[in-house]
């Protein structure tokens, strides 16, 4: 099954991006994931193809209007069941959990807001949700978009070389990663561990388990809380 992503853009140019090399590019060449970038413009009716307005009540910058955007989404999405998402700031926090679910589907519709935002009334009336990919804020939803489709993309399966690679990477577990070495086995007075070169494998998943462990407590301490709670809910 071909993972389809539709994002809906002022900037199609902007797309694919850096997922059209390596991994994700070859992915794609594939035909594991495909990427249909939609000019929200084309769908303006004026002569000017006007896709802002003034926001209502007054304030700076401009709004994305709901009618030229909720056509750019049905142009897309009729009878179509994947999710539609808006790439916004105030959305809920993106999650390698809500990563997965997404790869599990058949694809995604993805919005890039620009300016101010977006009109309110298409949010509720096309059922976008709202997503965030951290607390700060872009010029655009664009790169925003780029990275939930990298999440995305990367483990769809056969998209990496070893599927087992992505069950040992931070957040999967709710986990930090542990940390990695390769050869050589000496740089600048560094050693690898001498466990990770005993041979012993059942102290090797112990130790990157311990040092996973110790690096959550002591940088993302939130995590082994929430998974507390997890666990006594």
């Amino acid at each position: 099954m071909t993972f389809r992503a539709s994002v809906l853009t002022l900037y199609p140019e902007m797309f694919p991006g850096h997922l059209g090399f390596s991994l994700a590019g070859k992915a794609m060449e594939r035909g594991q994931w495909s990427l249909d970038a939609v000019q929200i413009r084309d769908f303006a009716t004026d002569r000017h193809r006007t896709v802002d307005d003034t926001p209502a009540g007054g304030g700076a910058g401009m709004v994305l209007k709901p009618d030229v955007l909720a056509r750019a989404i049905d142009s897309v999405s009729e009878n179509d069941a994947r999710p539609r998402l808006l790439m916004s700031p105030r959305g809920r926090p993106l999650t390698q959990e809500r990563v997965r679910a997404l790869a599990a589907g058949e694809g995604v519709i993805i919005v890039c807001g620009r300016f101010e935002g977006v009109d309110q009334r298409v949010i509720e009336a096309r059922g976008l949700e709202e997503v965030s990919i951290g607390d700060y804020v872009l010029s655009g939803g664009e790169p925003a978009a780029l990275i939930l489709l990298d999440a995305i993309i990367r483990i769809l399966p056969g998209v990496m070389g070893n599927d087992l690679s992505g069950l040992h990477e931070s957040f999967e577990g709710g986990l930090l990663e542990h940390p990695h070495y390769t050869r050589p086995q000496e740089w600048e007075g560094r050693e690898i561990p001498a466990i990770l070169t005993s041979g012993n494998h059942g102290a090797i998943e112990k130790w990157r388990r311990q040092q996973a462990m110790q690096l959550t407590e002591k940088r993302r301490p939130d995590l082994l809380e929430k998974a507390k709670n997890e666990k006594n809910g």
